[in-house]
């Protein structure tokens, strides 16, 4: 039986989870703004699903360390393996696997899911949070690329970005493959070291190196280390690579577009290991908070996991969690203002009822309107008012309803205006 407790319950919400006071939801719904924005301008259409997916669909899929040590998972009451998803792309290729014969191709694709990782919570990272997910499907040719990353770019302009203000990190999985084989690092080992590189930023110099030759000895890691750091010259060295020569053309295609903070970085791995060919990484390059942000890749495989008919995809996910600490640093973020156009105080012995018809007239005109029903004096009520945010304050009283004029002030310029009920629409509009 559950019982009434007299301790108090805490006021703390769980441990990297985050809640959205109105202030903190007007920025979000920014974020998602331009977000959506964006994705729609270049023709992508929205979807959806469950948060709750069968823990299977990420054992094979997803990468090693967010299964084994981020995944929050547990079984239903019919014995199911249930999982929060982590990420949204394999969610997208099942939904594309069942119904391969009726999408036409290519696909293009986004979501603003939120997303569940059991992580240690820090700057940039949080145990959940919200993701534009931006896919197209259906298309080998390297256009996919040149598109998918050319909105990520655009994206980063819409939040008001600067060209020096972020750089956008490239390579090759496939190209990286022909420089592991000349290092001669073994088939078997070859998504250890694709781990072992996504880490290599976080890790310290010695600790990189000596894990990398523990994993494929001394000979190999200098021969790769030392191929690696030829930098862009390296895809002309290596012109018999086809990897090499896809990732030039992305590279000069996009270079071509107006895309001049483009780096190629031979390292780039990304973690997930459904990553086949180009991946990248959109990095801010403020001193205060050097990391990557977010990205994405190639993942040829993924939808054939589900269905006979393989389909190649290409795409990114952007945090709001990260997004947001970039605008924050920057001062791009907007300021809270209340979406109430107009706040109606109202003065002793006023019949409530006719209060009540001016705001419903102001709202089927589209102006959102709250009403005072506090019954407090006139002037708690506008007093109030520096916090509510709200841009317009109208009072009315018994003379007002008698007259039917009435004066709205701007809460922040203290202009004031009068007029009958259609001219204070028109002000207002």
């Amino acid at each position: 039986m559950f019982g009434i407790s007299k301790k108090k319950l805490s006021t703390e919400s769980y441990k990297g989870v985050r809640d959205f006071y109105p202030e903190d939801q007007t920025i979000q719904n920014y974020i998602f703004k331009v977000m959506r924005e964006t994705a729609e301008a270049w023709g992508y259409n929205e979807y959806g699903a469950s948060v709750l997916e069968p823990l299977e669909l990420y054992k094979s899929k997803t990468s090693e360390e967010i299964v084994n040590e981020q995944i929050y998972s547990f079984k239903d009451r019919g014995g199911r393996e249930v999982a929060l998803r982590p990420e949204m792309t394999p969610t997208a290729a099942r939904m594309i696997a069942a119904r391969i014969q009726e999408l036409p191709m290519p696909i293009r694709w986004y979501s603003i899911p939120n997303l569940f990782r059991y992580e240690k919570p820090q700057r940039g990272r949080l145990r959940e949070h919200w993701q534009l997910n931006v896919d197209i499907f259906g298309n080998l040719d390297f256009m996919a690329e040149v598109e998918v990353i050319s909105i990520a770019y655009d994206l980063m302009k819409r939040f008001g970005a600067g060209e020096k203000d972020f750089e956008i990190w490239i390579n090759n999985r496939a190209f990286l493959d022909d420089v592991l084989k000349k290092a001669s690092v073994d088939e078997d080992k070859k998504q250890f070291v694709y781990r072992l590189l996504d880490k290599k930023l976080k890790m310290t110099e010695k600790d990189f190196n000596h894990a990398l030759n523990s994993l494929i000895g001394d000979e190999s890691a200098k021969i790769l280390m030392e191929t690696i750091y030829f930098g862009e010259g390296l895809l002309t060295t290596m012109k018999d690579s086809a990897g090499a020569k896809y990732l030039n053309q992305v590279i000069n295609n996009l270079r071509n577009a107006g895309i001049s903070n483009l780096k190629f970085k031979p390292t780039l791995t990304r973690g997930f290991d459904y990553y086949t060919g180009i991946v990248f990484e959109v990095f801010d390059t403020n001193k205060e908070n050097p990391r990557a942000m977010f990205g994405g890749g190639r993942f040829d495989d993924l939808v054939g996991s589900f269905s006979s008919q393989s389909i190649s995809g290409f795409g990114f996910g952007m945090g709001d969690v990260t997004i947001r600490d970039f605008l924050t640093t920057r001062n791009l973020l907007p300021d809270f203002k209340s979406r109430t156009n107009l706040y109606i105080c109202v003065a002793p012995e006023t019949p409530i009822k006719e209060v009540y018809k001016i705001a419903e007239t102001l709202r089927s005109n589209k102006i959102n309107t709250a009403v005072d029903i506090s019954g407090k004096k006139l002037s708690d009520q506008l007093k109030s008012l520096d916090r509510r945010k709200i841009s317009y304050v109208m009072t009315v009283g018994p003379d007002e309803l008698e007259n039917q004029n009435f004066v709205v002030r701007n809460t922040e310029t203290r202009e004031e205006q009068p007029g009958n009920l259609e001219e204070i629409i028109k002000i207002l509009k």
